[in-house]
């Protein structure tokens, strides 16, 4: 009983909601070839909550930067932050660098 109540723990989903909503967000090197240190993060169905989803972005950046550098310090090149944030097909993306 025990071992199946650990392996329903296990597979709890790694998303939280932003604003009451889950996003499905996701952060990837822009060229892994060159450095891991610059990276886009790609938030869809972002027209459920902006706010949310840029959250969720910001959020997924640091994820990335911690575990691809031990830092939570970003240099935003678009950031969750910018007032003029363009959705394209309901996705945000935003850019940024880790700070290592």
């Amino acid at each position: 009983m025990f071992g199946a109540l650990v392996a329903c723990a296990g597979s709890a989903p790694k998303t939280y909601p932003f604003d009451g909503v889950y996003f499905k967000a996701k952060a990837a090197a822009v060229n892994k070839t060159v450095t891991r240190s610059v990276f886009i993060v790609q938030v869809a169905d972002a027209s459920q909550s902006i706010t949310g989803a840029r959250e969720a972005g910001r959020y997924e950046g640091t994820r990335y930067c911690i575990e691809n550098y031990g830092t939570s310090d970003i240099i935003w090149e678009i950031g969750p932050d910018n007032p003029e944030l363009v959705l394209a097909d309901d996705t945000l993306t935003l850019k940024g660098m880790c700070d290592a």
